[in-house]
């Protein structure tokens, strides 16, 4: 019997105590005849009534002491956040003890601790369901793709700010009226200003690109902005130009270093990304030789989620009883992480303008004056409905940057309405 310390028993504590106990016999089989049984379940409210098969007795408000009992040999963390997530991984790892976690947050502020405290103790350190819900992300990029040299990794990694962009797109709902239905249905925390700002995604791009380049990035590297400024005005316009809008992350690795970067963007409708719906995730990797992989599925809930974290943990139980090991940290290098500025992207603008001789010259010439490419214009409308899109070649942020400084400088330009970037052209 492999007996598991459980922390945590909320959405997906829940949900893997349920599929342990639904799927034991295959889990059992699995392991080669012997059964995953949890032993102890740390919670802040004992007596709390939970939909769970596990009997009463179990449940403790004393954490720490479930992760130093003997009879425990593996640890799976679902508390969240930094503390007490923390202390109680690393005394786990302390202990000897393989963990398992989904905490993208620890993981993407901390995670140099904690990987190489699981390096000095020689246990596994599983985190597959940190990221991408219960779509195989981590051990694909970590082992399956160990002799690829991967550039490029760019996908929809947050399901509450996807179903609320679809809401917005297929409805014209409002932004606020799409976080409100996204609530009711319990797609979102309590506090959704995680989803909506960028931070989840930020802390999921930071560990992909961790991952992707052997190199450690964290969360405050990441470029981030959320959705809150997304009006239905954006994504009708949008869709009138061929594109759907959508929160992406983006880690790129080019010779000055790597890039991370959060944002809603626009993204041509025949790119795959721009169908994907609802809360659904798909991330896209793009090496060397193999080309393109595209990996998508429920990105969140705790049935999804809790079949990622029962993967890590039969992998880890195997472990144990074989006496091998995972494949620990693969942050091998150094890499320089590269601030905004230094980041390439394309962009969109649509601006209002006066309506008369000479009005593009001087925006060509804002442009050519910060080496930024104009790919397109257009206008549309006439006398003070007058409006110009522009899309741009890749560019420089810190140029682009600058360009629309001068922009709201110009004396033709009356306002500078919406700025976009653009991705899956070039």
């Amino acid at each position: 019997m492999v007996r598991v310390g459980l922390l945590g028993c909320g959405i997906v504590g829940s949900a893997v105590a349920r599929l342990l106990h639904a799927r034991k016999e295959e889990l059992t089989l699995a392991l080669g005849g012997e059964p995953i049984e949890v032993v102890g379940v740390a919670v802040r409210n004992p007596w709390k009534k939970r939909d769970v098969p596990i009997p009463p007795h179990l449940f403790t408000t004393d954490a720490l002491s479930l992760v130093r009992r003997e009879d425990v040999e593996v640890v799976v963390e679902l508390i969240g956040g930094i503390e007490p997530a923390r202390t109680l991984i690393l005394a786990a790892l302390k202990e000897g003890k393989p963990v398992v976690t989904a905490n993208k947050e620890l993981l993407s502020t901390l995670g140099r601790e904690i990987l190489d405290e699981a390096e000095a103790k020689g246990v596994d350190f599983f985190f597959e369901a940190a990221v991408g819900g219960g779509i195989p992300l981590i051990r694909p990029l970590k082992e399956h793709l160990a002799g690829e040299r991967v550039r490029r990794v760019v996908g929809i990694v947050n399901g509450t700010t996807n179903y609320i962009l679809t809401r917005m797109s297929e409805e014209g709902l409002s932004f606020s009226e799409a976080l409100a239905e996204a609530e009711r249905l319990g797609y979102t925390e309590r506090d959704p200003t995680a989803d909506v700002e960028g931070f989840d995604a930020a802390a999921k791009a930071a560990i992909l690109a961790s991952i992707a380049f052997n190199a450690r990035v964290v969360a405050g590297d990441v470029y981030r902005e959320g959705i809150t400024g997304i009006t239905p005005d954006d994504i009708a316009f949008a869709r009138r130009l061929g594109y759907a809008v959508k929160l992406l992350a983006i880690a790129e690795e080019t010779d000055g270093g790597i890039s991370a970067r959060v944002h809603p963007a626009m993204v041509p409708l025949s790119h795959p990304l721009a169908a994907v719906s609802g809360s659904y995730n798909a991330v896209f990797v793009q090496g060397e030789s193999v080309g393109n992989l595209m990996f998508y599925g429920r990105g969140a809930g705790g049935e999804p989620t809790a079949i990622s974290v029962l993967g890590d943990l039969v992998q880890a139980a195997r472990n144990l009883r074989l006496g091998g090991r995972g494949m620990g940290c693969t942050c091998y290098y150094e890499k320089r992480v590269l601030p905004s500025r230094e980041m390439d992207s394309q962009f969109y603008l649509l601006l209002q303008v006066v309506d008369r001789p000479g009005v593009l010259a001087k925006i060509a010439g804002a442009f050519g004056e910060n080496q930024v490419s104009i790919k397109s214009v257009w206008q549309e409308g006439t006398g003070e409905r007058a409006r110009l899109v522009l899309v741009t070649h890749r560019a420089r942020e810190g140029a682009f940057q600058a360009t629309l400084e001068a922009l709201r400088g110009l004396d033709v330009v009356l306002k500078v309405e919406s700025v976009m970037r653009v991705e899956g052209e070039e």
